[in-house]
Order: structure tokens, then sequence, then C-alpha cells
């Protein structure tokens, strides 16, 4: 089990409970104009508690079996964000992909910048991971800007990567190192 963390004196990283499945619906559509351009589209059951139970019931089964970690960023009672360590793999390759989005009224804060930061230590010293992956649409300035303050070197380029917003899209990879150390050790 990992612990939460303290984002700032109001804002919480947490993993991810199936009682948060009508806080994640409620972030979800108070902020879906602004992620709209960053995700694919969904279907009207996203929006809903239902349909988050049934995400977040799938990424906890994948947590127990080590496959994937879902934090979010809790303010008070409200789901303000998301960052989560997908397609873990262990043995010599020791890699995970991050992926993260903020609610409207927590842009601009440093929130994603924290979050990475603090779920980059977590895989470094609690799941002794060796390097994250990450990716972004080609003109998502903003996150690209929060994995270059978090250490992440840009890859490659991949076109045509990801179905987003209704049609491929070509995205930046980016990964960060987290350290040396041989697998097990």
């Amino acid at each position: 089990m990992i612990d939460p963390r303290p984002l700032t004196p109001d804002v919480q990283l947490r993993l991810a409970a199936l009682d948060d499945a009508k806080a994640l619906a409620d972030a979800y559509t108070r902020s879906w104009d602004h992620l709209r351009p960053w995700e694919p589209d969904r279907p009207e059951k996203w929006f809903t508690p239902a349909g988050q139970e049934e995400k977040l019931s799938g990424q906890l089964e994948r947590y127990k079996v080590g496959q994937t970690v879902p934090f979010l960023l809790v303010e008070g009672d409200r789901v303000v964000g998301a960052i989560t360590l997908n397609d873990i793999v262990p043995g010599p390759f020791r890699s995970a992909h991050v992926g993260y989005w903020l609610a409207v009224e927590a842009i601009g804060r440093g929130l994603a910048t924290r979050a990475v930061e603090t779920v980059l230590e977590i895989a470094d010293t609690e799941l002794r991971l060796h390097r994250i992956e990450a990716s972004t649409l080609a003109n998502n300035a903003a996150s690209q800007r929060v994995l270059q303050k978090t250490g992440f070197a840009q890859i490659g380029f991949a076109p045509t990567y990801l179905h987003i917003a209704g049609e491929w899209q070509d995205c930046n990879l980016y990964q960060r190192i987290l350290n040396d150390r041989a697998p097990g050790a």
C-alpha cells in the first residue's frame, strides 16, 4: 500500500478507490471542455459514477497484480486531477508509463509538476523502477513543460501515435531514468 502524500497544504496525492467514482465523474464533467482536446473520445457513461466505478474497478484489479498504480489529486472532497503509472514491467526492464490530467480549477497551480515529481519518487524508492516513459500530443506545450521541469528528456517523435479528440495525433515521446540500480537491488 502506498501512503498518501501532501502536494500542497490543501491537495493530497493518494491511491484511487472505488468510493471515488462520483467525485471522478464530477471532475470529468466540470472539466471536459478543457480536457477534450487532450483525451480520447469518451462515451456518455464515462461521465457517470457507474462509468467511473467500472474504470476504477479495472484499474484497481491491475493495481493488485502490479500492472498499474492509479493516483488521484484530492482537495477536500473534490478530485482535482489524476496521475497513473501504467504498463509496469518488472524484471530487467523495470519501466512504466505515466499519464496525468488536472481538473480545470487546478490548472496553473503547479500541481501537475508536484504530482509528477512525487510519483517519480514513489516509482524509484517504493516500486524500484528504473525508467518512466511519457508521451504528449505534439502541440501540448503545457504538458511538455511539466515533463521538462521534472527531468524527462524527449527521446522521439511518433506520427499518428494516439487517437485523441477524434483523430490520430502526432506525439512527442519522453523518458526519465530514475536510477542505475540493478534489478532487485
